[in-house]
């Protein structure tokens, strides 16, 4: 979601002004240099006068609990309290709280992504789906706001880094066994992986990716899934809803072995990580009829299914 700089329409105003209030470190880092340095006016103020607007937002987009959990948590840190490690708030859309963790972590970040800004929401008109495998699941919180908008919908969620996978289980573990967590990447085969972390994106958790490998001394190495086995093991013959946000690995699971298992898909939600990711999605798909559709950086696939003449 683009964020317009607010002195492009307020210039007396801190142009970092949500980084501030939302705790986005880099806006904060900006903000600081911004208010302090160029002796514009004083955050506590700014803050002051910008609660209003702030706590409406929160409110229409996590809701009461999620903003009051906030709200203690920037109160404890401004008075010079420490920091905790994580956060168990509640938003709106769950129908359980989820754990965020704090200190640098991305979690916030995808906590605003998958809540607040709730870019899954351009799929709650499909038909209701049995079967979602989440690929890419991070600490779970697309998986948490699918199983609770989708009532009767079991979800296999899938994360390769170990410390998300550990948070994604505790936040999934009140569905019970509407929910498989698995350990192990999205690949085109049953292989071994090796994480790589800090060399993609932002270098942060939510930007960690995998590589074929047997790893060295140090490097985590996780199982690699092909979605054959994947949907073995969720005991079902069809996946209704396909999310896949898995950091370039696109470029694998589309490769050529895809029309095996393709076939087996109703829709599919997917974060293409650049144009050539983009192409072997969509060569993938040749043989297909489907309903295209975009959302922020999401590109839906509705109602796949086989051409006619194939």
């Amino acid at each position: 979601m683009k964020i317009v700089p607010f002195h492009k329409t307020q210039p007396q105003y801190c142009p970092y002004w949500l980084g501030c209030l939302t705790g986005t470190r880099e806006l904060v880092a900006k903000c600081q240099r911004q208010c302090i340095l160029k002796g514009k006016m004083p955050r506590i103020v700014k803050k002051i006068l910008l609660l209003p607007g702030v706590f409406s937002y929160w409110i229409k987009s996590a809701g009461w609990r999620a903003t009051l959990t906030w709200l203690a948590y920037r109160i404890r840190t401004g008075l010079g309290f420490q920091e905790p490690s994580s956060l168990t708030i509640q938003p709106r859309q769950t129908k359980f709280p989820v754990i965020a963790r704090l200190g640098g972590s991305s979690d916030l970040s995808v906590f605003k992504q998958i809540f607040q800004f709730e870019e899954y929401a351009c799929v709650l008109n499909i038909s209701p789906p049995g079967l979602i495998v989440d690929l890419g699941a991070n600490v779970g919180y697309s998986s948490a706001y699918f199983l609770s908008r989708f009532s009767a919908a079991t979800v296999v969620a899938v994360e390769p880094d170990p410390g998300n996978f550990e948070i994604c289980r505790k936040n999934l573990a009140p569905y019970g066994d509407r929910a498989q967590i698995v350990q192990g990447a999205a690949w085109s085969n049953r292989s071994r992986l090796v994480l790589s972390r800090g060399t993609f994106g932002d270098g942060s958790e939510w930007a960690t990716q995998v590589r074929q490998g047997e790893g060295t001394d140090g490097q985590d190495v996780v199982e690699g899934w092909d979605m054959p086995s994947l949907l073995e093991l969720s005991g079902r013959k069809q996946i209704d809803l396909l999310k896949v946000d898995i950091e370039r690995s696109e470029l694998e699971l589309f490769g050529p072995g895809s029309l095996s298992w393709l076939p087996n898909v109703r829709n599919i939600c997917i974060e293409l990580h650049g144009d050539d990711c983009k192409e072997v999605f969509l060569e993938a798909l040749k043989n297909f009829e489907y309903d295209l559709g975009y959302s922020g950086e999401l590109t839906i696939c509705r109602n796949l299914r086989r051409k006619s003449n194939n």
